[in-house]
């Protein structure tokens, strides 16, 4: 999937009023998620993503690493997640939920079983659904 296309549909899913929003939204949604799976599947999925999307997902994670590359995982749950989310975005956590929805869901579509497989192996049960899965991709 290309750059304009990944955020077009995230533009349709999220009912956003320009493709700048629809930016702004999966960056904020990209750096949260960052920050909750490990550096290693962070790498992997971002290998996945279009354009500059990937430096996206991984930028924060280079920041905090240590010496050895390695940085802590934040273990947080679904409703941390929206609330980093609407902290990024200046939205209340339903709002978040759903611009979480709309970058996830087309995250999903773009990238392999496997990879997704692994990210929602990382994540509680509540956020496959954000993924537009009720668990493990097949």
């Amino acid at each position: 999937m290309r750059h304009d296309e990944f955020l077009a549909r995230v533009r349709e899913r999220g009912e956003y009023r320009d493709q700048e929003e629809a930016a702004h939204i999966t960056r904020a949604v990209l750096e949260v998620l960052g920050h909750r799976i490990t550096p290693g599947e962070a790498a992997d999925l971002a290998a996945q993503l279009p354009g500059d999307l990937g430096d996206v997902l991984t930028a924060d994670a280079d920041a905090d690493a240590d010496a050895d590359g390695d940085r802590p995982t934040d273990r947080f749950g679904i409703e941390e997640f929206y609330r980093r989310v609407g902290e990024r975005t200046g939205a209340r956590p339903r709002t978040a939920q759903w611009d979480a929805s709309a970058v996830l869901s087309t995250l999903a579509d773009a990238v392999s079983g496997g990879e997704l497989n692994q990210i929602i192996s990382q994540l509680p049960s509540g956020f496959a659904v954000l993924f537009g899965k009720a668990d493990l991709a097949d």
